[in-house]
């Protein structure tokens, strides 16, 4: 019988510097670029987001993520047998941030690599480590969303410093009888690439290009919404599902106008969104993860409930994951 997957433990973490927009304005004023909290608020749906220390790397952010996500399963680190980690910002070039963060958890032997689809990666990451159970591959994934997304910005362009923050979100997914994971739906288009990038790379010792983020904010918000709605509506047709049937939905936390313009897209109440962007920004491949362990920990999402999972990023790659919790 070919076997289910499902979650069985979430959990998140974020680094204790928390930046409020009246600190970022500052620092901003101090840089000669005026901006405020009303401002970065009525267009973000942002108030604040959480900064990792210079020392702190993704993996670092995922250690601790993953430990309370074990524990949430009721596992220790050596019942792990596949290690994901989603990452646009990876400890170093290499080896993956996931093979760091295995040797962190203290074992060794199992199949641990990074999956780089930017702010929709964790939704890449939980498809391939289904994928991988439900072929007999794993039995106990370890699946990751880290970023330390502070490391790239441009602090001297307000329209995207402002947006994002550093944080990590871990789930334990497991082999099951019962289905957890109904259906997924993946895509990209590299004629994008321009609108949402960071057009640089190591050479000679070296960086070739801009080692800092790019984004045409219009571009970005036009494409967002539409593919957001047509991943999601593929994924509930392939479980044989409507969008009634939706419990919670999880967009990634990217701007609020473009995940309540998603919910609306789905004919979903607004009280069945979750956010929790107010406080950590546009955390990229943490960002559902972290929401996830959020909700579920505050007693929002129970068993049984029907979760959308979905996430856009540059590339341009997307894609929604449907979950039975």
């Amino acid at each position: 019988m070919i076997p289910f997957s499902r979650i069985t433990g979430t959990g998140s973490y974020l680094p204790p510097r928390r930046v409020t927009n009246e600190d970022l304005a500052k620092d901003l004023a101090a840089r000669g670029i005026e901006t405020s909290d009303e401002w970065i608020v009525a267009r973000t749906g942002i108030h604040a987001r959480h900064f990792a220390d210079a020392d702190v790397t993704s993996s670092d952010l995922a250690f601790a993520a993953a430990k309370q996500a074990i524990e949430a399963a009721g596992r220790s680190a050596s019942d792990i047998d596949l290690i994901v980690v989603a990452t646009s910002t990876p400890d170093m070039v290499f080896p993956s941030s996931a093979c760091i963060l295995q040797n962190k958890l203290g074992i060794a032997g199992c199949p641990a690599f990074d999956v780089q689809a930017v702010c929709s990666g964790f939704v890449y990451a939980l498809t391939v480590a289904d994928a991988m159970i439900r072929t007999g591959m794993a039995k106990c994934a370890l699946v990751v969303g880290a970023e330390v997304f502070s490391r790239i910005l441009d602090f001297t362009d307000r329209t995207t410093c402002v947006l994002f923050g550093d944080g990590a979100g871990a789930v334990v997914l497991e082999a099951s009888d019962e289905p957890g994971i109904l259906a997924s739906d993946l895509h990209a288009d590299g004629k994008h690439v321009g609108i949402l990038c960071v057009p640089g790379h190591v050479s000679g010792g070296n960086v070739i290009g801009s080692p800092l983020l790019h984004m045409d904010g219009q571009a970005v918000f036009k494409l967002a919404v539409r593919v957001l709605e047509e991943a999601a509506r593929a994924t509930l047709q392939k479980a044989g599902k409507s969008d009634t049937d939706i419990d919670w939905l999880i967009p990634h936390q990217a701007n609020i106008r473009i995940m309540e313009g998603t919910a609306k897209k789905l004919k979903l109440p607004l009280e069945k969104l979750i956010v929790t962007v107010n406080e950590h920004g546009n955390t990229s491949a943490a960002s559902i993860p972290l929401a996830l362990d959020v909700a579920v920990r505050s007693g929002k999402i129970r068993p049984g409930d029907l979760v959308m999972l979905e996430g856009v990023g540059g590339g341009f790659a997307w894609g929604a994951v449907l979950l039975n919790m």
